[in-house]
Protein backbone atom coordinates (compact mmCIF):
# COMPACT_ATOMS: atom_id res chain seq x y z
CA UNK A 1 0.00 0.00 0.00
CA UNK A 2 1.49 3.38 -1.28
CA UNK A 3 0.99 6.68 0.64
CA UNK A 4 0.15 9.95 -1.68
CA UNK A 5 -0.19 13.03 0.19
CA UNK A 6 -1.32 15.40 -3.27
CA UNK A 7 -3.83 15.58 -5.57
CA UNK A 8 -1.44 15.16 -8.20
CA UNK A 9 0.14 12.31 -6.89
CA UNK A 10 -2.88 10.51 -6.06
CA UNK A 11 -4.28 11.19 -9.51
CA UNK A 12 -1.20 10.40 -11.12
CA UNK A 13 -1.56 6.92 -9.25
CA UNK A 14 -5.22 6.46 -10.65
CA UNK A 15 -4.82 7.53 -13.74
CA UNK A 16 -2.41 4.50 -14.12
CA UNK A 17 -4.72 2.22 -12.78
CA UNK A 18 -7.24 2.84 -15.05
CA UNK A 19 -4.95 2.80 -17.93
CA UNK A 20 -4.27 -0.63 -17.07
CA UNK A 21 -8.42 -1.28 -16.80
CA UNK A 22 -8.89 -1.37 -13.46
CA UNK A 23 -11.97 0.16 -11.47
CA UNK A 24 -11.42 2.29 -7.96
CA UNK A 25 -13.52 2.28 -5.03
CA UNK A 26 -12.69 5.46 -2.46
CA UNK A 27 -13.40 4.87 1.29
CA UNK A 28 -13.58 8.56 3.02
CA UNK A 29 -12.26 8.49 6.78
CA UNK A 30 -10.70 10.65 9.33
CA UNK A 31 -9.08 8.57 10.61
CA UNK A 32 -8.83 6.72 14.04
CA UNK A 33 -10.04 3.32 12.29
CA UNK A 34 -11.79 0.45 13.94
CA UNK A 35 -14.13 -2.74 12.55
CA UNK A 36 -16.54 -0.35 11.60
CA UNK A 37 -14.41 1.06 9.16
CA UNK A 38 -12.63 -2.18 8.07
CA UNK A 39 -15.98 -3.64 7.49
CA UNK A 40 -16.05 -0.12 4.52
CA UNK A 41 -12.73 -1.25 3.27
CA UNK A 42 -13.79 -5.12 2.82
CA UNK A 43 -17.00 -3.80 1.02
CA UNK A 44 -15.06 -1.24 -1.41
CA UNK A 45 -12.74 -4.36 -2.73
CA UNK A 46 -15.71 -6.25 -3.31
CA UNK A 47 -17.51 -3.19 -5.68
CA UNK A 48 -13.66 -2.16 -7.35
CA UNK A 49 -10.34 -3.64 -7.99
CA UNK A 50 -8.26 -1.02 -6.40
CA UNK A 51 -9.37 0.70 -3.20
CA UNK A 52 -8.08 3.71 -2.03
CA UNK A 53 -8.56 4.89 1.56
CA UNK A 54 -8.15 9.09 2.61
CA UNK A 55 -7.48 9.94 5.89
CA UNK A 56 -8.15 13.91 6.78
CA UNK A 57 -9.71 15.20 9.60
CA UNK A 58 -12.05 17.64 8.48
CA UNK A 59 -11.20 21.01 10.62
CA UNK A 60 -14.51 22.33 8.41
CA UNK A 61 -16.92 20.10 10.07
CA UNK A 62 -15.86 20.90 13.96
CA UNK A 63 -17.72 23.79 15.29
CA UNK A 64 -17.00 25.89 18.40
CA UNK A 65 -16.53 23.98 21.67
CA UNK A 66 -16.56 20.31 19.82
CA UNK A 67 -13.08 17.95 19.65
CA UNK A 68 -11.30 19.06 16.85
CA UNK A 69 -7.92 19.38 18.89
CA UNK A 70 -8.63 15.95 21.04
CA UNK A 71 -9.53 13.97 18.32
CA UNK A 72 -7.82 11.10 17.99
CA UNK A 73 -4.80 10.81 15.35
CA UNK A 74 -2.49 7.96 14.87
CA UNK A 75 -1.87 7.59 10.97
CA UNK A 76 1.27 4.57 11.46
CA UNK A 77 -1.26 2.73 12.99
CA UNK A 78 -4.48 3.62 10.59
CA UNK A 79 -2.32 2.68 7.72
CA UNK A 80 -1.21 -0.59 9.09
CA UNK A 81 -4.85 -1.62 9.68
CA UNK A 82 -5.54 -0.49 6.02
CA UNK A 83 -2.85 -2.18 4.51
CA UNK A 84 -3.61 -5.60 7.25
CA UNK A 85 -7.28 -4.82 5.71
CA UNK A 86 -6.29 -5.29 1.57
CA UNK A 87 -6.04 -1.42 0.93
CA UNK A 88 -4.52 -0.55 -1.84
CA UNK A 89 -3.33 3.33 -1.87
CA UNK A 90 -3.87 5.71 1.41
CA UNK A 91 -4.88 9.43 0.45
CA UNK A 92 -3.73 11.70 3.66
CA UNK A 93 -3.44 14.70 1.95
CA UNK A 94 -2.48 17.65 4.61
CA UNK A 95 -5.09 21.08 5.30
CA UNK A 96 -3.26 23.13 3.43
CA UNK A 97 -3.57 20.77 0.51
CA UNK A 98 -7.28 20.72 0.85
CA UNK A 99 -7.92 24.35 1.74
CA UNK A 100 -4.44 26.01 -0.08
CA UNK A 101 -4.49 29.92 0.64
CA UNK A 102 -6.98 32.05 -1.08
CA UNK A 103 -9.43 28.75 -0.34
CA UNK A 104 -13.71 30.87 -0.59
CA UNK A 105 -15.77 27.51 -1.85
CA UNK A 106 -18.38 26.09 0.60
CA UNK A 107 -20.33 23.71 -0.77
CA UNK A 108 -23.99 23.94 1.07
CA UNK A 109 -27.02 22.28 1.24
CA UNK A 110 -30.86 22.08 2.17
CA UNK A 111 -33.42 19.23 1.95
CA UNK A 112 -31.60 16.29 3.93
CA UNK A 113 -29.10 18.32 5.77
CA UNK A 114 -31.51 20.61 7.36
CA UNK A 115 -32.58 19.29 11.21
CA UNK A 116 -31.07 17.12 13.86
CA UNK A 117 -26.96 17.33 13.41
CA UNK A 118 -27.36 20.51 11.39
CA UNK A 119 -29.45 21.85 14.59
CA UNK A 120 -27.19 20.65 16.68
CA UNK A 121 -23.87 20.95 15.14
CA UNK A 122 -24.41 24.66 13.09
CA UNK A 123 -22.24 24.61 9.99
CA UNK A 124 -21.67 20.71 10.01
CA UNK A 125 -22.91 19.21 6.29
CA UNK A 126 -21.55 22.70 4.81
CA UNK A 127 -18.20 21.15 6.12
CA UNK A 128 -19.13 17.90 4.88
CA UNK A 129 -20.39 18.62 1.78
CA UNK A 130 -17.33 20.77 0.66
CA UNK A 131 -14.89 18.21 1.70
CA UNK A 132 -16.82 14.92 0.09
CA UNK A 133 -17.27 16.92 -2.99
CA UNK A 134 -13.48 17.65 -3.00
CA UNK A 135 -12.55 13.97 -2.35
CA UNK A 136 -15.06 12.56 -5.00
CA UNK A 137 -13.76 14.98 -7.65
CA UNK A 138 -10.46 14.59 -6.45
CA UNK A 139 -10.56 10.80 -7.21
CA UNK A 140 -12.96 10.65 -9.53
CA UNK A 141 -13.93 6.84 -8.19
CA UNK A 142 -16.05 4.66 -9.50
CA UNK A 143 -17.58 4.09 -6.08
CA UNK A 144 -17.63 5.40 -2.89
CA UNK A 145 -18.41 3.90 0.56
CA UNK A 146 -20.29 5.47 3.64
CA UNK A 147 -21.53 3.45 6.37
CA UNK A 148 -24.93 3.91 7.46
CA UNK A 149 -24.16 4.83 11.10
CA UNK A 150 -23.91 8.52 10.14
CA UNK A 151 -27.64 8.26 8.66
CA UNK A 152 -28.06 11.80 7.71
CA UNK A 153 -24.63 12.26 6.14
CA UNK A 154 -25.32 9.17 3.75
CA UNK A 155 -28.42 10.36 2.83
CA UNK A 156 -26.59 13.97 2.27
CA UNK A 157 -23.82 12.52 0.45
CA UNK A 158 -26.14 10.96 -2.30
CA UNK A 159 -27.84 14.45 -2.60
CA UNK A 160 -24.60 15.80 -3.29
CA UNK A 161 -23.68 13.60 -5.84
CA UNK A 162 -27.13 13.56 -7.56
CA UNK A 163 -27.26 17.66 -7.52
CA UNK A 164 -23.86 18.37 -9.02
CA UNK A 165 -23.62 15.31 -11.58
CA UNK A 166 -20.65 13.68 -9.61
CA UNK A 167 -20.18 9.91 -11.45
CA UNK A 168 -19.38 8.34 -8.50
CA UNK A 169 -22.06 5.34 -7.08
CA UNK A 170 -22.37 5.77 -3.13
CA UNK A 171 -22.21 2.49 -1.56
CA UNK A 172 -24.39 2.14 1.58
CA UNK A 173 -22.27 0.04 4.18
CA UNK A 174 -24.31 -1.64 7.73
CA UNK A 175 -23.31 -0.19 11.00
CA UNK A 176 -21.05 -2.42 12.56
CA UNK A 177 -21.85 -2.79 16.04
CA UNK A 178 -20.57 -4.09 19.25
CA UNK A 179 -21.81 -7.38 20.85
CA UNK A 180 -23.89 -5.39 23.13
CA UNK A 181 -25.62 -3.43 20.04
CA UNK A 182 -23.42 -0.37 20.49
CA UNK A 183 -22.54 0.99 17.59
CA UNK A 184 -18.79 1.23 16.30
CA UNK A 185 -17.41 4.67 16.61
CA UNK A 186 -14.09 6.44 16.99
CA UNK A 187 -15.39 8.61 19.58
CA UNK A 188 -16.64 5.55 21.64
CA UNK A 189 -13.14 5.65 23.29
CA UNK A 190 -14.15 8.86 25.31
CA UNK A 191 -16.37 6.81 27.35
CA UNK A 192 -15.32 5.60 30.63
CA UNK A 193 -16.16 2.16 31.95
CA UNK A 194 -19.48 3.71 33.63
CA UNK A 195 -20.52 5.55 30.13
CA UNK A 196 -19.72 2.84 28.10
CA UNK A 197 -22.05 0.20 30.06
CA UNK A 198 -25.14 2.87 29.92
CA UNK A 199 -24.28 3.73 26.09
CA UNK A 200 -25.95 0.60 24.68
CA UNK A 201 -29.54 1.67 26.03
CA UNK A 202 -29.41 3.95 22.69
CA UNK A 203 -29.89 1.39 20.64
CA UNK A 204 -32.23 -0.45 22.69
CA UNK A 205 -34.51 1.97 22.74
CA UNK A 206 -34.67 2.95 19.16
CA UNK A 207 -34.79 -1.25 18.24
CA UNK A 208 -38.05 -1.03 20.86
CA UNK A 209 -39.61 1.85 19.47
CA UNK A 210 -39.17 1.08 15.66
CA UNK A 211 -40.36 -2.51 16.69
CA UNK A 212 -43.37 -0.65 18.33
CA UNK A 213 -43.88 1.58 15.50
CA UNK A 214 -44.14 -1.49 13.33
CA UNK A 215 -46.42 -3.29 14.60
CA UNK A 216 -49.05 -0.35 14.69
CA UNK A 217 -48.33 1.37 18.10
CA UNK A 218 -49.76 5.01 17.51
CA UNK A 219 -46.38 7.30 16.41
CA UNK A 220 -46.97 10.01 18.58
CA UNK A 221 -46.90 8.38 21.85
CA UNK A 222 -44.51 5.60 20.62
CA UNK A 223 -41.79 8.93 19.93
CA UNK A 224 -42.59 10.62 22.87
CA UNK A 225 -42.18 7.31 25.14
CA UNK A 226 -38.55 7.04 23.53
CA UNK A 227 -37.30 10.71 24.47
CA UNK A 228 -38.49 10.13 27.72
CA UNK A 229 -36.34 6.71 27.92
CA UNK A 230 -33.19 8.49 26.50
CA UNK A 231 -33.98 11.63 28.54
CA UNK A 232 -33.86 9.44 31.82
CA UNK A 233 -31.19 7.36 30.48
CA UNK A 234 -28.61 9.67 29.00
CA UNK A 235 -27.46 13.26 30.54
CA UNK A 236 -29.16 15.14 27.75
CA UNK A 237 -31.30 14.26 24.44
CA UNK A 238 -30.27 16.21 21.13
CA UNK A 239 -33.03 14.91 19.07
CA UNK A 240 -35.33 11.78 18.44
CA UNK A 241 -36.47 11.75 14.82
CA UNK A 242 -39.37 9.28 12.77
CA UNK A 243 -37.65 10.06 9.22
CA UNK A 244 -38.52 8.72 5.79
CA UNK A 245 -35.48 6.63 4.56
CA UNK A 246 -34.82 8.01 1.22
CA UNK A 247 -35.90 11.59 2.01
CA UNK A 248 -35.19 12.29 5.32
CA UNK A 249 -39.02 14.18 5.46
CA UNK A 250 -40.66 13.91 8.05
CA UNK A 251 -42.55 9.88 8.43
CA UNK A 252 -45.78 9.88 9.29
CA UNK A 253 -47.27 6.84 8.22
CA UNK A 254 -45.36 3.39 7.38
CA UNK A 255 -46.46 3.47 3.65
CA UNK A 256 -42.19 3.93 3.00
CA UNK A 257 -39.28 2.22 4.31
CA UNK A 258 -38.05 5.03 7.46
CA UNK A 259 -35.70 5.55 10.15
CA UNK A 260 -35.57 6.49 13.63
CA UNK A 261 -31.95 8.66 14.21
CA UNK A 262 -31.16 9.78 17.65
CA UNK A 263 -28.43 12.10 19.48
CA UNK A 264 -27.51 11.83 22.68
CA UNK A 265 -24.79 13.39 25.20
CA UNK A 266 -23.44 11.06 27.94
CA UNK A 267 -20.59 13.14 30.13
CA UNK A 268 -18.45 14.71 27.65
CA UNK A 269 -19.29 12.40 24.60
CA UNK A 270 -21.98 12.63 22.08
CA UNK A 271 -23.82 9.35 20.88
CA UNK A 272 -25.39 8.98 17.71
CA UNK A 273 -27.65 6.26 16.03
CA UNK A 274 -30.04 5.11 13.91
CA UNK A 275 -32.84 1.90 13.03
CA UNK A 276 -34.72 0.96 10.28
CA UNK A 277 -38.45 1.17 10.23
CA UNK A 278 -39.93 -1.05 8.01
CA UNK A 279 -42.81 -0.24 6.15
CA UNK A 280 -46.32 -1.57 6.58
CA UNK A 281 -46.07 -3.84 3.62
CA UNK A 282 -42.55 -5.25 4.49
CA UNK A 283 -43.39 -5.54 8.43
CA UNK A 284 -46.73 -7.21 7.53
Amino acid sequence: MRTVRTVSDLRQTLQAWRADGDSVALVPTMGALHDGHLALIRIAQSQARRTVVSLFVNPRQFGAGEDLARYPRDEARDATLMREAGANLLYAPEPEAMYPAGFATTVAMEGPAQGMEADTRPGFFAGVCTVVAKLLLQAGADCAVFGEKDYQQLIVVRRLVADLDIETRIVAAPTVRETDGLARSSRNAYLDPGERARAPRLHAVLQEAAAALAAGAPPASTLDDARRALGDHFDALHYLEWRDGETLERATLLDRPGRLLAAVQLGTTRLIDNVAVPSARKAA
